[in-house]
């Protein structure tokens, strides 16, 4: 796939295959374009200093969001922020609802994002990867390094632990509703 007299095109065609892929899900675990917009330039300049043959054999997106994620992780251990409103869904809301139906949706969102917020940074990658970048459970255990039994579980688990949390914030948000 790889030759060196094309290694400038070939990581151009990388950038522009997994670009969206490493950008949605740094977009969700840090909540802020701007530092979404650093660490993808981060993820893909780690991408280039370590792009030897080894790792370009198989599984070239898993080991590129493999990267994201420690990025991601990385960050999250020095700035111990947490996961902001996703602005990119808030942006998707679909023109034909009425403005109260804007705001109730706006209101479930941002629950919901609080709420992965609280989540392990394990369980918040893992409800990422699966529920928000759809990625399959193979394709999420080769980026978390983990067996598919694992994935399952945490998943699972992640998804129980997020109810947990929600059932309270919807309490909440009906209470301020009346």
């Amino acid at each position: 796939m790889f030759n060196k007299d094309n290694t400038e095109d070939e990581i151009i065609e990388i950038y522009k295959l997994y670009y969206l892929d490493v950008y949605r899900y740094l977009i969700c675990f840090t909540g802020n374009h701007n530092d979404t917009e650093d660490l993808t330039q981060e993820v893909f300049i780690r991408v280039l200093k370590n792009l030897t043959d080894k790792n370009r054999i198989h599984h070239l997106k898993a080991w590129i969001l493999s990267i994201a994620r420690h990025t991601a992780i990385d960050h999250y251990r020095k700035k111990r922020w947490q996961v902001l409103i996703n602005e990119k869904i808030l942006r998707n809301v679909a023109s034909g609802h009425q403005p109260i139906d804007i705001l109730e949706l706006d209101e479930l969102k941002k629950g919901i994002h609080a709420g992965i917020a609280k989540l392990k940074p394990h369980f918040r990658s893992v409800v990422i990867l699966r529920a928000i970048n759809e990625c399959s459970i193979k394709e999420t255990a080769d980026i978390l390094q983990c067996s598919e039994s694992k994935v399952k579980v945490d998943y699972h688990r992640a998804l129980k632990e997020l109810k947990k949390i929600l059932n309270p914030l919807s309490m909440e948000v009906l209470s301020n509703a009346r």
